[in-house]
């Protein structure tokens, strides 16, 4: 692999979501990641793995944790590597004897990296949930959606990935540079509650400076305001508009042909909102999506149309970026974001394969013919 973490092994326990988006992050990156499924597990959507992109360009083992051996395989793998990534609720790993204590002893330098929705302590630390449940309870659920409606959950973006396997990503990196100056691993608490609410830091930033009122739909980054929301065209599709800068919303207001209408004066005067966006409403269902980007598309409008996740692949912006490539006949974003010296290669399905397995654990000292018996026995698959 090359990127700017070629050289560094990480072991993954596999799991869903958040840990396996860690593990895609680091191995875009360059990093070696080695994932291990339990042994009868498949590892993609329908047993394929070219369909599950989260696991993409990793090295994948099969191994029974809970058999003896295959426990011992899981140590003798992790003192060969600078991390690994687990998902488990607390104390499953210790269970397993896995935790963190006994594999830093094998392996002082190691970070542990643990991903969890509520955090290793706490009072909701061993219950389930999801993502969901995390961003309610970090205060960004309350704050998605529009006035006078329910919360409207943000997919599963900001607790599983935001919050979760891109925070133990960065995690990851900053204790394993921490490691390589100082020698000494430690563990990466990573609650999903946590880090959803540090991705919130700005909109608490404004409650603090009293411009961010505790009300869902009610501010300008909400949908509260006219200039910061999507509209419905002509043709039953829709565009974006987010012009808060005043000379920004000077420059739409001047396009859309409204600089004569006074209402759209005072931008920052909520009591006008209300009429503001019915105003536009009316206006953007006037022309065809079409039409309005031949307007607005490369101004200063801060304008974009809303595409599909089948249109977005190939519109000229995202083809002259390569934001997303096709492998395998598999459309997917491509890895972000990008360097200017140690470019990443284009990511791969999983490896997935008895002769990989061995080669795994021949690496770290394994025989063929105890690799036999393992595989014979059921340890590893």
């Amino acid at each position: 692999m090359t990127g700017p973490l070629a050289g560094i092994r990480i072991i993954e326990i596999a799991g869903l979501g958040p840990g396996p988006f860690c593990g895609m992050m680091l191995a875009d990156h360059g990093a070696e990641v080695i994932r291990v499924d339990r042994t009868g597990a498949t590892t993609g959507q329908g047993g394929d793995p070219t369909r599950n992109l989260l696991n993409r360009s990793r090295k994948g083992i099969s191994i029974n944790l809970k058999h003896p051996e295959g426990a011992d395989a899981l140590r003798r793998l992790v003192k060969s590597a600078e991390g690994l990534i687990e998902g488990f609720r607390p104390g499953v790993m210790e269970r397993l004897g896995l935790g963190p204590e006994k594999l830093l002893a094998d392996n002082p330098r190691l970070v542990y990296g643990r991903m969890t929705g509520w955090g290793q302590e706490g009072p909701y630390a061993q219950a389930a949930g999801h993502d969901l449940n995390y961003i309610a309870l970090s205060g960004v659920l309350h704050a998605c959606g529009r006035a006078g409606g329910k919360p409207t959950p943000p997919m599963n973006l900001v607790g599983d990935f935001g919050g979760g396997g891109m925070m133990l990503a960065f995690g990851m990196v900053a204790a394993i540079l921490a490691a390589r100056t100082s020698g000494a691993g430690q563990v990466v608490d990573c609650a999903m509650t946590d880090g959803s609410a540090l991705l919130m830091t700005m909109i608490w930033s404004l409650r603090a400076s009293g411009r961010w009122r505790d009300e869902r739909g009610r501010n300008h980054l909400d949908t509260g305001a006219p200039f910061y929301d999507s509209y419905e065209t002509a043709d039953q599709k829709f565009i974006a508009i987010a012009p808060v800068e005043p000379h920004f919303y000077k420059e739409l207001i001047e396009r859309l042909g409204l600089s004569a209408d006074s209402d759209f004066d005072a931008q920052n005067d909520a009591r006008r909102w209300p009429l503001l966006k019915e105003k536009l409403s009316r206006l953007f269902l006037t022309k065809s999506r079409a039409e309005w980007c031949a307007l607005l598309e490369h101004t200063d409008a801060c304008f974009a149309p809303v595409l599909s996740m089948e249109e977005a692949p190939s519109h000229p912006h995202n083809l002259a970026r390569g934001t997303f490539v096709t492998i395998d006949g598999v459309v997917q974003p491509a890895p972000a974001p990008r360097y200017s010296r140690t470019a990443t290669e284009l990511p791969q399905p999983m490896k997935f394969d008895q002769a990989q397995s061995f080669r795994i654990l021949e690496d770290v000292g394994y025989s063929a013919p105890e690799l036999a018996r393992l595989h014979a026995a059921g340890v590893i698959a």
